[in-house]
């Protein structure tokens, strides 16, 4: 299953205890349905466990069962249906709605005074027409509908809560999207989905750690090859510096330390200093190679 379906399965599993909250994520459901109209109330899911919630949804709504459910044991998408002329006007009037003014749904404030409400009209919304990434690939949260108005009034609504959203135009639907991990993370908890949540934070530590671990591994592996290549060209300079007799002529400090790479090309510049008797500071042999390296190029 996807990251997606489990939210909306955890989501699902939040009791249906007041009415108000049933009416006010019933609200968000038809508003992001996107089917709702004054013929007709048409919800579309692949969750199976939205499918089985919608029935107790709406008999605790709005006291109704759906004219037209889907099949049992149908694979595929599931489809709700309402088309009584009488169970449509209950609806309309329990939203709030004037069935002869519906060219523009909007959010109903009056449903959503209360913080618990709220929450409720989102998580219908989001199991409606919400959809969210797995947060091991990115982060991504967006909530999807037709009607334009109450998309707009929805991103409010999430504003006042203290959720920035963004709104954008696609396939003739707006979008009220959000793309930071931390913002993603509470909305789903307060959605009714701290499980999920949880998911969420713990794959962005992990992508976080294995960042980290990939910098440094490149770091390291960028010291060793810049390392292998000062020893090759250290090694190359105080052969030429034997060869030419210059070696032999200059101070017992810097031969030691020509015949100590020289024997030992392999070894890192810290490693090399802590061969000698007493062991050199990393600086110190820095000092004389450097030295030996400008009379080898002398």
């Amino acid at each position: 299953m996807s990251f997606a379906g489990e939210v909306k399965r955890e989501l699902c599993k939040t009791p249906l205890q007041r009415r108000c909250c049933a009416v006010a994520e019933s609200c968000g459901v038809l508003l992001y349905a996107g089917g709702f109209t004054a013929s007709e109330a048409r919800i579309v899911t692949e969750s199976p466990d939205f499918a089985r919630r919608l029935p107790k949804l709406f008999q605790k709504a709005f006291g109704l069962r759906f004219d037209v459910l889907p099949e049992e044991n149908g694979a595929g998408k599931s489809v709700f249906r309402l088309t009584d002329t009488d169970k449509l006007a209950r609806v309309w009037q329990t939203l709030g709605y004037d069935m002869g003014q519906h060219f523009a749904l909007h959010v109903n404030y009056a449903l959503l005074e209360e913080e618990h409400c709220r929450c409720a009209f989102l998580r219908g919304a989001f199991l409606a027409g919400g959809s969210v990434t797995d947060p091991h690939k990115r982060y991504h949260l967006e909530f999807s509908t037709a009607h334009l108005q109450a998309a707009r009034e929805a991103q409010a609504l999430l504003r006042d809560m203290g959720f920035e959203a963004k709104n954008v135009s696609r396939g003739g639907s707006t979008v009220t999207y959000f793309k930071q991990s931390e913002t993603i993370g509470d909305l789903l908890t307060l959605l009714g989905a701290p499980v999920a949540a949880t998911a969420l934070m713990a794959a962005k530590i992990e992508k976080s750690m294995r960042n980290t671990v990939n910098r440094r591994v490149n770091c390291d592996s960028g010291n060793v090859e810049k390392a292998v290549a000062a020893s090759v060209s250290q090694v190359d300079a105080l052969t030429r510096l034997t060869e030419s007799g210059v070696l032999k002529t200059l101070t017992p400090k810097l031969q030691e330390v020509a015949v100590a790479r020289l024997l030992q090309p392999e070894l890192t510049l810290s490693e090399l200093a802590q061969t000698f008797d007493p062991p050199l500071t990393k600086s110190c042999l820095n000092h004389r190679m450097r030295k030996l390296m400008q009379l080898a190029k002398e």
